[in-house]
Protein backbone atom coordinates (compact mmCIF):
# COMPACT_ATOMS: atom_id res chain seq x y z
CA UNK A 1 0.00 0.00 0.00
CA UNK A 2 1.16 3.46 -0.72
CA UNK A 3 2.16 5.83 1.57
CA UNK A 4 1.86 9.41 1.78
CA UNK A 5 4.78 11.12 3.54
CA UNK A 6 3.80 14.10 3.65
CA UNK A 7 1.56 16.28 5.69
CA UNK A 8 -1.86 17.44 4.21
CA UNK A 9 -3.91 20.05 5.03
CA UNK A 10 -7.27 19.54 5.72
CA UNK A 11 -9.65 20.30 2.97
CA UNK A 12 -12.41 22.83 2.96
CA UNK A 13 -15.18 20.28 3.01
CA UNK A 14 -15.51 19.51 7.19
CA UNK A 15 -16.68 23.18 8.72
CA UNK A 16 -14.66 25.75 9.10
CA UNK A 17 -15.74 26.65 12.57
CA UNK A 18 -14.91 23.12 13.73
CA UNK A 19 -11.38 23.54 12.47
CA UNK A 20 -10.03 27.00 13.59
CA UNK A 21 -11.07 28.18 17.07
CA UNK A 22 -10.38 31.45 18.94
CA UNK A 23 -6.32 31.41 19.08
CA UNK A 24 -6.12 30.32 22.78
CA UNK A 25 -2.21 30.50 23.31
CA UNK A 26 -0.88 33.66 22.31
CA UNK A 27 2.87 34.36 23.49
CA UNK A 28 1.70 36.47 26.24
CA UNK A 29 0.03 33.98 27.92
CA UNK A 30 3.16 31.73 28.02
CA UNK A 31 5.36 34.64 29.58
CA UNK A 32 2.97 35.23 32.39
CA UNK A 33 2.96 31.59 32.91
CA UNK A 34 6.66 31.93 33.47
CA UNK A 35 6.85 34.96 35.25
CA UNK A 36 4.16 33.90 37.89
CA UNK A 37 5.52 30.86 38.41
CA UNK A 38 5.26 30.21 42.13
CA UNK A 39 8.15 29.73 44.37
CA UNK A 40 10.24 26.39 44.31
CA UNK A 41 8.60 24.12 46.38
CA UNK A 42 9.31 20.75 44.80
CA UNK A 43 11.90 18.28 46.55
CA UNK A 44 14.21 18.30 43.86
CA UNK A 45 13.54 15.14 42.09
CA UNK A 46 11.16 15.68 38.79
CA UNK A 47 9.09 12.51 40.06
CA UNK A 48 6.99 10.69 36.72
CA UNK A 49 3.91 8.94 37.62
CA UNK A 50 2.22 7.00 34.88
CA UNK A 51 -1.59 5.78 34.88
CA UNK A 52 -2.14 3.89 31.42
CA UNK A 53 -3.83 1.10 30.64
CA UNK A 54 -1.75 -2.61 31.43
CA UNK A 55 -5.94 -4.11 31.80
CA UNK A 56 -8.95 -3.25 30.56
CA UNK A 57 -10.40 -2.11 27.14
CA UNK A 58 -7.90 -0.02 26.32
CA UNK A 59 -4.81 -2.37 27.12
CA UNK A 60 -3.39 -2.23 23.41
CA UNK A 61 -2.87 1.11 24.09
CA UNK A 62 -0.36 0.54 26.89
CA UNK A 63 2.59 -0.96 25.63
CA UNK A 64 3.66 1.90 23.25
CA UNK A 65 2.42 4.17 25.85
CA UNK A 66 4.77 2.90 28.82
CA UNK A 67 7.16 2.66 26.29
CA UNK A 68 6.91 6.43 25.08
CA UNK A 69 7.43 7.29 28.83
CA UNK A 70 10.32 5.49 29.78
CA UNK A 71 12.39 6.45 26.52
CA UNK A 72 11.51 9.94 27.43
CA UNK A 73 13.14 9.30 31.12
CA UNK A 74 15.86 7.34 29.38
CA UNK A 75 16.76 10.23 27.25
CA UNK A 76 16.47 12.99 29.63
CA UNK A 77 18.30 11.24 32.07
CA UNK A 78 21.40 10.38 29.45
CA UNK A 79 21.52 14.07 28.78
CA UNK A 80 21.36 15.47 32.23
CA UNK A 81 18.58 14.84 34.19
CA UNK A 82 16.27 18.24 35.22
CA UNK A 83 17.85 20.44 37.86
CA UNK A 84 21.12 18.25 38.41
CA UNK A 85 18.82 15.01 39.18
CA UNK A 86 17.90 12.14 37.58
CA UNK A 87 13.83 12.11 36.60
CA UNK A 88 12.13 8.79 38.42
CA UNK A 89 9.74 7.09 36.61
CA UNK A 90 6.49 5.29 38.93
CA UNK A 91 3.85 3.15 37.00
CA UNK A 92 0.45 2.49 37.52
CA UNK A 93 -2.25 1.17 35.47
CA UNK A 94 -5.22 2.96 34.90
CA UNK A 95 -7.14 0.35 33.73
CA UNK A 96 -10.47 1.54 32.34
CA UNK A 97 -14.13 2.82 34.14
CA UNK A 98 -15.51 -1.24 34.78
CA UNK A 99 -12.67 -2.20 37.02
CA UNK A 100 -12.61 1.27 38.38
CA UNK A 101 -9.03 0.65 39.60
CA UNK A 102 -7.71 3.90 38.73
CA UNK A 103 -8.68 6.01 41.85
CA UNK A 104 -6.47 3.50 43.92
CA UNK A 105 -3.86 3.73 41.57
CA UNK A 106 -3.96 7.47 41.55
CA UNK A 107 -3.25 7.38 45.40
CA UNK A 108 -0.09 5.17 45.14
CA UNK A 109 1.15 7.33 42.38
CA UNK A 110 0.40 10.55 44.72
CA UNK A 111 2.27 8.78 47.78
CA UNK A 112 5.14 7.98 45.50
CA UNK A 113 5.69 11.65 45.28
CA UNK A 114 4.94 12.07 41.52
CA UNK A 115 5.24 15.39 40.44
CA UNK A 116 3.69 15.14 36.84
CA UNK A 117 1.09 11.81 36.47
CA UNK A 118 1.44 11.21 32.76
CA UNK A 119 -2.24 9.57 31.98
CA UNK A 120 -4.87 8.27 31.80
CA UNK A 121 -5.38 7.18 28.55
CA UNK A 122 -9.43 6.79 28.23
CA UNK A 123 -11.18 10.18 29.10
CA UNK A 124 -13.78 8.49 30.95
CA UNK A 125 -11.01 7.59 33.19
CA UNK A 126 -9.39 10.51 33.31
CA UNK A 127 -12.58 12.37 34.55
CA UNK A 128 -12.97 9.81 37.66
CA UNK A 129 -9.19 11.05 39.07
CA UNK A 130 -8.80 14.26 37.81
CA UNK A 131 -10.05 16.25 40.30
CA UNK A 132 -7.82 13.90 43.18
CA UNK A 133 -4.71 14.43 41.27
CA UNK A 134 -4.94 17.91 40.85
CA UNK A 135 -5.91 18.62 44.24
CA UNK A 136 -3.21 17.11 45.52
CA UNK A 137 -0.66 19.71 43.56
CA UNK A 138 0.26 17.12 40.95
CA UNK A 139 0.68 18.00 37.17
CA UNK A 140 -1.84 15.52 35.28
CA UNK A 141 -0.95 15.23 31.96
CA UNK A 142 -2.63 12.64 29.75
CA UNK A 143 -0.81 11.42 25.86
CA UNK A 144 -4.76 9.97 24.32
CA UNK A 145 -8.05 12.08 26.08
CA UNK A 146 -9.69 13.61 22.70
CA UNK A 147 -12.91 14.23 24.86
CA UNK A 148 -13.96 18.06 24.81
CA UNK A 149 -14.76 17.79 28.03
CA UNK A 150 -11.43 19.02 29.27
CA UNK A 151 -11.68 22.57 27.65
CA UNK A 152 -15.21 23.21 28.88
CA UNK A 153 -16.66 24.06 32.32
CA UNK A 154 -14.90 23.66 35.25
CA UNK A 155 -11.84 22.85 33.35
CA UNK A 156 -12.21 25.39 30.74
CA UNK A 157 -9.89 27.40 33.29
CA UNK A 158 -6.20 27.32 33.07
CA UNK A 159 -5.07 24.17 36.10
CA UNK A 160 -2.97 21.40 36.17
CA UNK A 161 -4.62 19.35 33.75
CA UNK A 162 -2.75 18.93 29.67
CA UNK A 163 -2.62 16.73 27.15
CA UNK A 164 -0.61 16.63 24.02
CA UNK A 165 -3.42 14.26 21.86
CA UNK A 166 -5.74 16.95 20.05
CA UNK A 167 -9.97 17.03 21.05
CA UNK A 168 -12.10 15.04 19.14
CA UNK A 169 -13.36 18.60 17.21
CA UNK A 170 -10.31 17.37 15.08
CA UNK A 171 -10.70 13.76 14.91
CA UNK A 172 -14.26 14.79 13.98
CA UNK A 173 -13.40 16.80 11.70
CA UNK A 174 -10.78 14.59 10.02
CA UNK A 175 -13.38 11.58 10.24
CA UNK A 176 -16.21 13.28 8.48
CA UNK A 177 -14.00 14.80 5.63
CA UNK A 178 -12.16 11.49 5.23
CA UNK A 179 -16.03 9.90 4.24
CA UNK A 180 -16.98 12.39 2.16
CA UNK A 181 -13.86 12.08 0.47
CA UNK A 182 -14.72 8.53 -0.44
CA UNK A 183 -18.03 9.24 -1.39
CA UNK A 184 -20.00 8.39 1.40
CA UNK A 185 -23.69 10.37 1.53
CA UNK A 186 -26.14 8.48 3.84
CA UNK A 187 -23.81 7.23 7.21
CA UNK A 188 -24.89 5.34 10.15
CA UNK A 189 -22.55 6.09 13.63
CA UNK A 190 -22.87 3.39 16.46
CA UNK A 191 -20.77 4.56 19.35
CA UNK A 192 -20.19 4.05 23.15
CA UNK A 193 -22.28 5.85 25.79
CA UNK A 194 -19.53 7.54 27.10
CA UNK A 195 -17.75 10.86 27.26
CA UNK A 196 -15.66 9.56 24.48
CA UNK A 197 -17.52 8.45 22.57
CA UNK A 198 -20.86 10.87 22.36
CA UNK A 199 -18.64 13.38 21.31
CA UNK A 200 -16.58 11.76 19.09
CA UNK A 201 -20.16 11.14 17.59
CA UNK A 202 -21.59 14.29 17.95
CA UNK A 203 -18.76 15.87 16.40
CA UNK A 204 -18.74 13.33 13.54
CA UNK A 205 -22.48 13.96 12.70
CA UNK A 206 -22.38 17.87 12.70
CA UNK A 207 -19.34 17.89 10.44
CA UNK A 208 -20.94 15.32 8.07
CA UNK A 209 -24.22 17.47 8.01
CA UNK A 210 -22.48 20.51 7.90
CA UNK A 211 -20.90 18.93 4.05
CA UNK A 212 -24.07 17.89 3.26
CA UNK A 213 -24.20 14.35 3.91
CA UNK A 214 -27.06 12.54 5.88
CA UNK A 215 -26.90 10.69 9.58
CA UNK A 216 -28.58 7.65 8.94
CA UNK A 217 -28.71 6.76 12.46
CA UNK A 218 -26.84 7.68 15.16
CA UNK A 219 -26.84 4.53 17.66
CA UNK A 220 -25.55 4.91 21.21
CA UNK A 221 -25.12 1.47 23.10
CA UNK A 222 -23.84 0.64 26.61
CA UNK A 223 -20.00 0.60 27.26
CA UNK A 224 -20.28 -1.92 29.74
CA UNK A 225 -23.03 -4.05 27.71
CA UNK A 226 -21.89 -3.17 24.36
CA UNK A 227 -24.98 -2.82 21.52
CA UNK A 228 -28.14 -5.16 22.00
CA UNK A 229 -29.15 -7.24 19.05
CA UNK A 230 -32.46 -4.61 18.39
CA UNK A 231 -29.41 -1.52 17.61
CA UNK A 232 -27.52 -4.05 15.45
CA UNK A 233 -30.59 -4.26 13.78
CA UNK A 234 -31.29 -0.92 13.94
CA UNK A 235 -27.91 0.01 11.97
CA UNK A 236 -28.45 -2.22 9.52
CA UNK A 237 -32.23 -1.61 9.04
CA UNK A 238 -30.60 2.37 8.12
CA UNK A 239 -29.57 1.00 4.68
CA UNK A 240 -26.38 3.23 5.17
CA UNK A 241 -23.54 3.27 2.96
CA UNK A 242 -21.31 3.52 5.85
CA UNK A 243 -20.59 2.97 9.49
CA UNK A 244 -18.46 4.33 11.72
CA UNK A 245 -18.41 2.47 14.76
CA UNK A 246 -16.45 3.96 17.60
CA UNK A 247 -15.65 1.96 20.14
CA UNK A 248 -12.68 0.12 22.63
CA UNK A 249 -11.80 -3.49 22.53
CA UNK A 250 -15.59 -4.60 22.54
CA UNK A 251 -15.00 -4.24 18.40
CA UNK A 252 -13.88 -7.74 18.24
CA UNK A 253 -18.27 -8.79 19.27
CA UNK A 254 -19.40 -6.51 17.61
CA UNK A 255 -18.32 -6.57 14.04
CA UNK A 256 -19.40 -10.51 14.13
CA UNK A 257 -23.32 -9.08 15.05
CA UNK A 258 -22.78 -6.74 12.45
CA UNK A 259 -21.58 -9.71 9.99
CA UNK A 260 -24.45 -11.73 10.61
CA UNK A 261 -26.79 -8.89 10.33
CA UNK A 262 -25.45 -8.12 6.78
CA UNK A 263 -23.73 -5.03 7.72
CA UNK A 264 -20.18 -6.37 8.56
CA UNK A 265 -17.39 -4.47 6.89
CA UNK A 266 -17.09 -6.58 3.48
CA UNK A 267 -21.19 -5.48 3.12
CA UNK A 268 -20.68 -1.61 4.11
CA UNK A 269 -17.89 0.41 4.14
CA UNK A 270 -16.99 0.80 8.07
CA UNK A 271 -14.68 3.29 9.46
CA UNK A 272 -12.60 3.12 12.77
CA UNK A 273 -11.36 5.66 15.18
CA UNK A 274 -8.47 5.69 17.49
CA UNK A 275 -10.11 3.79 20.42
CA UNK A 276 -10.44 0.48 17.96
CA UNK A 277 -7.93 1.27 14.87
CA UNK A 278 -5.41 -1.65 16.23
CA UNK A 279 -4.79 -5.17 15.05
CA UNK A 280 -6.92 -7.76 14.55
CA UNK A 281 -4.60 -10.16 13.32
CA UNK A 282 -3.52 -13.53 14.18
CA UNK A 283 -0.98 -12.93 16.21
CA UNK A 284 -3.89 -10.19 17.74
CA UNK A 285 -5.16 -11.28 21.32
CA UNK A 286 -8.63 -11.79 20.09
CA UNK A 287 -7.95 -12.20 16.08
CA UNK A 288 -11.19 -11.32 13.65
CA UNK A 289 -10.85 -14.11 10.29
CA UNK A 290 -8.85 -13.31 7.79
CA UNK A 291 -10.00 -10.60 5.24
CA UNK A 292 -12.75 -9.19 7.82
CA UNK A 293 -11.78 -5.99 7.62
CA UNK A 294 -10.07 -5.56 4.54
CA UNK A 295 -10.85 -2.07 3.24
CA UNK A 296 -11.73 -1.08 6.78
CA UNK A 297 -10.40 2.88 7.52
CA UNK A 298 -9.38 4.42 10.90
CA UNK A 299 -8.10 7.19 12.42
CA UNK A 300 -5.36 8.13 15.13
CA UNK A 301 -4.32 11.31 16.74
CA UNK A 302 -0.88 11.65 15.98
CA UNK A 303 2.11 12.88 13.50
CA UNK A 304 4.17 10.27 11.35
CA UNK A 305 6.54 9.43 14.52
CA UNK A 306 10.17 9.28 12.30
CA UNK A 307 11.62 5.96 11.65
CA UNK A 308 14.81 6.45 14.24
CA UNK A 309 11.67 7.25 16.98
CA UNK A 310 10.09 3.93 16.26
CA UNK A 311 13.81 2.12 16.71
CA UNK A 312 14.36 3.43 19.91
CA UNK A 313 11.03 2.34 20.95
CA UNK A 314 11.63 -0.61 19.71
CA UNK A 315 15.17 -1.17 22.12
CA UNK A 316 12.47 0.16 25.05
CA UNK A 317 10.09 -2.62 24.40
CA UNK A 318 10.95 -5.59 21.85
CA UNK A 319 7.63 -6.37 21.52
CA UNK A 320 5.81 -3.72 20.34
CA UNK A 321 4.97 -5.24 17.05
CA UNK A 322 4.95 -2.12 15.27
CA UNK A 323 2.08 -0.65 17.25
CA UNK A 324 3.16 2.73 18.56
CA UNK A 325 -0.23 4.78 18.82
CA UNK A 326 0.40 7.83 21.29
CA UNK A 327 4.32 6.75 21.95
CA UNK A 328 5.00 9.78 20.25
CA UNK A 329 2.69 11.68 22.37
CA UNK A 330 3.43 9.94 25.86
CA UNK A 331 7.43 10.57 25.08
CA UNK A 332 6.24 14.14 24.43
CA UNK A 333 4.43 14.85 27.73
CA UNK A 334 7.08 13.79 29.65
CA UNK A 335 10.06 16.08 27.87
CA UNK A 336 7.39 19.03 27.89
CA UNK A 337 7.44 18.50 31.53
CA UNK A 338 10.86 18.24 31.88
CA UNK A 339 11.75 21.34 29.90
CA UNK A 340 8.81 23.36 31.97
CA UNK A 341 10.63 22.61 35.33
CA UNK A 342 14.02 23.80 34.20
CA UNK A 343 12.38 26.79 32.88
CA UNK A 344 9.98 27.25 36.44
CA UNK A 345 13.57 26.28 38.01
CA UNK A 346 11.38 23.90 40.57
CA UNK A 347 10.29 20.55 39.73
CA UNK A 348 7.03 20.97 41.59
CA UNK A 349 3.20 20.18 39.84
CA UNK A 350 2.79 24.11 40.43
CA UNK A 351 5.76 25.17 38.39
CA UNK A 352 5.58 22.81 36.00
CA UNK A 353 2.09 23.77 34.92
CA UNK A 354 2.89 27.66 34.70
CA UNK A 355 5.55 27.00 32.40
CA UNK A 356 4.37 24.33 30.65
CA UNK A 357 2.46 26.38 27.70
CA UNK A 358 5.67 28.26 27.47
CA UNK A 359 8.14 26.11 26.60
CA UNK A 360 5.66 24.70 23.75
CA UNK A 361 4.69 28.12 21.53
CA UNK A 362 5.87 31.55 20.49
CA UNK A 363 9.99 30.87 21.57
CA UNK A 364 13.00 29.96 19.79
CA UNK A 365 12.23 26.68 17.99
CA UNK A 366 14.00 23.54 19.27
CA UNK A 367 13.53 19.88 18.62
CA UNK A 368 15.21 17.51 21.67
CA UNK A 369 15.06 17.67 25.19
CA UNK A 370 18.99 17.89 24.91
CA UNK A 371 19.04 20.83 22.70
CA UNK A 372 16.05 22.64 24.27
CA UNK A 373 17.40 22.38 28.27
CA UNK A 374 21.05 23.30 26.76
CA UNK A 375 19.46 26.83 25.55
CA UNK A 376 17.64 26.78 28.51
CA UNK A 377 21.03 26.28 30.82
CA UNK A 378 23.17 28.84 28.49
CA UNK A 379 20.10 31.62 29.56
CA UNK A 380 17.44 31.18 31.51
CA UNK A 381 15.46 33.46 30.25
CA UNK A 382 15.23 32.20 26.81
CA UNK A 383 11.77 31.79 25.47
CA UNK A 384 12.08 28.37 24.02
CA UNK A 385 8.83 26.65 21.23
CA UNK A 386 9.69 22.66 21.82
CA UNK A 387 8.54 20.41 18.30
CA UNK A 388 8.31 17.55 19.15
CA UNK A 389 7.92 13.57 17.65
CA UNK A 390 3.93 14.33 18.15
CA UNK A 391 3.79 16.89 15.87
CA UNK A 392 4.39 20.92 17.57
CA UNK A 393 1.61 20.64 20.31
CA UNK A 394 1.50 24.48 20.97
CA UNK A 395 -0.23 24.04 24.01
CA UNK A 396 -3.38 26.37 24.96
CA UNK A 397 -3.70 27.93 28.19
CA UNK A 398 -6.53 25.37 29.18
CA UNK A 399 -3.53 22.72 28.46
CA UNK A 400 -4.70 21.52 24.97
CA UNK A 401 -2.62 21.35 22.09
CA UNK A 402 -3.84 23.44 19.19
CA UNK A 403 -2.10 22.08 16.36
CA UNK A 404 -2.21 18.49 15.52
CA UNK A 405 -2.22 15.86 13.50
CA UNK A 406 -4.46 13.03 12.69
CA UNK A 407 -3.40 9.32 10.71
CA UNK A 408 -5.85 7.48 8.57
CA UNK A 409 -4.98 3.97 8.21
CA UNK A 410 -6.39 1.36 6.13
CA UNK A 411 -6.65 -2.68 7.44
CA UNK A 412 -5.43 -5.39 5.01
CA UNK A 413 -6.64 -8.92 4.15
CA UNK A 414 -4.91 -9.92 7.58
CA UNK A 415 -6.42 -7.30 9.61
CA UNK A 416 -3.80 -5.89 10.46
CA UNK A 417 -3.47 -1.37 9.69
CA UNK A 418 -1.50 0.60 7.65
CA UNK A 419 -0.79 4.50 7.52
CA UNK A 420 -2.01 6.20 4.01
CA UNK A 421 -1.58 9.93 4.74
CA UNK A 422 -1.54 12.38 7.56
CA UNK A 423 -4.02 15.39 7.87
CA UNK A 424 -2.64 18.88 9.87
CA UNK A 425 -4.84 20.91 10.99
CA UNK A 426 -5.75 23.71 14.05
CA UNK A 427 -7.61 23.97 16.53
Amino acid sequence: MKRNSHMLRLSAVAAASALVLAACGSDDSGSEGSEDAPAAQGDGTLTIGTLLPQTGSLSFLGPPEFAGVDLAVEEINEAGGVLGEDVVGVRGDSGDTDNGIAPAETDKLIKADSDVIVGAASSGVSLTVIDKIMSAGVVMYSPANTSTEFDEGDYAEPDLYFRTAPSDVLQGAVMANLLVKDGRQNVAILARQDSYGEVLASEVSKNLEAAGSTVAINELYSEKDGPSDTQISAVADAEPDAIVLIAFDETTSIIPKLVSAGAGPTDIPTYFVDGNTASYGAESTTPLPDGTLEGTKGTIPGADAAGDFKDRLDEIDPDLNGVYSYAAESYDAVVTSALAAIAAGDDSGESIASALPSVTEGGEKCTTFADCAAMLEDDPETDIDYDGVSGPIDMSETGSPTAASIGIYEYDAQNEYTAVEFIAGSI
